[in-house]
């Protein structure tokens, strides 16, 4: 917690205007319009705690996964979930399906396009689950990707079209406190879930059988595991487009901290992954240059190798 104190303070003071920070805070909660709380109240703040959120939710749901799948390799882009989020939001975004959930339509199509896609994922990998998982998740994200360029190729105009492309390569930039406020909720909820299946999780890692004695009811709380990471990384994709890697690599860093625990590592992976994103999400703005890099891309880059390295120790052992 100190250190994400430390992180979301650092955060607050990095921009292209030096600003006092904790005036700024101030002037902004007092609901005063002055330069100070509109740069630290309305674009640095809201930047801030959504780069906190978006890694918590990618960062518990990547250990999640992994714990349920019994994959090192599982998280949320390789499962194929990112990208049904993604398709989700963006059908329901250019084609105006689902008006009656107002400003919550596309939140709700990405947290159920996660959903459908982690269930066919796992429906595909079947009873050869932890070896078949990859392979399943890469044949879903290929289904998905599939479906995402045909929204892409009948977007409404081309500058629609850019607009979602821009927004799939993930950033956190120009968002306000509404979509803090969905994703605080959707984090709620989903890490809620997650949390009460940690005996499963824990239990799963000495395998099915085993967990069926233990007392856990593995079929009803591996559902309860898919819904609450489809939450946590639908409501991710919602905000802040696709921030890829973040999921695979905390899980990594964090599990010979908690003893190699699954259950231990969700809200340990939240935390390291909120710090991380919220790290690389200041990178970002600090590169020079007159086009900000997206923070997806900035993630792809450092994950990329991490995967890379994951899969050739993993080649051993197979």
């Amino acid at each position: 917690m100190a250190m994400l104190l430390v992180v979301a303070s650092v955060s607050l003071h990095v921009g292209s205007e030096p600003v006092a920070v904790l005036d700024g805070l101030c002037a902004w909660w007092r609901g005063d319009l002055v330069a100070e709380a509109l740069i630290v109240g309305e674009v640095r703040l809201p930047r801030t705690l959504l780069a906190l959120g978006v890694g918590a939710a990618l960062g518990a749901a990547g250990a999640a996964l992994q714990g349920l799948l019994r994959n090192p390799l599982a998280e949320p882009g390789l499962t194929g979930a990112s990208q049904g989020a993604a398709l989700g939001a963006a059908a329901v975004f250019y084609h105006g399906w689902w008006a009656w959930a107002g400003p919550l339509a596309v939140p709700m199509a990405a947290m159920l396009g996660a959903a459908l896609t982690l269930l066919f994922m796992l429906v595909l990998a079947g009873s050869a689950r932890a070896s078949m998982v990859i392979m399943a998740g890469l044949a879903v994200s290929t289904v998905s990707g599939a479906l995402l360029a045909l929204v892409l190729n009948y977007a409404p105009n081309p500058f629609a079209m850019q607009e979602l492309v821009y927004w799939l390569m993930g950033s956190v930039a120009d968002r306000g406190m509404t979509e803090v406020g969905w994703l605080a909720a959707a984090l709620l909820l989903g890490m809620g879930l997650l949390w009460s299946q940690r005996r499963l999780l824990a239990a799963l890692s000495l395998g099915d059988v085993v967990a069926g004695t233990l007392g856990v009811n593995v079929r009803w709380g591996s559902r309860l595991v898919v819904v609450g990471a489809a939450i946590l990384v639908g409501a991710s994709v919602a905000v802040a487009g696709s921030v890829g890697f973040v999921g695979l690599i905390v899980p990594h860093v964090v599990r010979p901290w908690v003893g190699h625990r699954p259950d231990r590592l969700l809200w340990s992976s939240a935390a390291l992954g909120a710090g991380l994103v919220c790290v690389a999400d200041m990178v970002v703005r600090s590169l020079p240059g007159l086009q900000e890099l997206k923070l997806g891309v900035l993630t792809s880059l450092l994950g990329a190798p991490v995967f890379i390295w994951l899969v050739w120790r993993e080649r051993v052992r197979w």
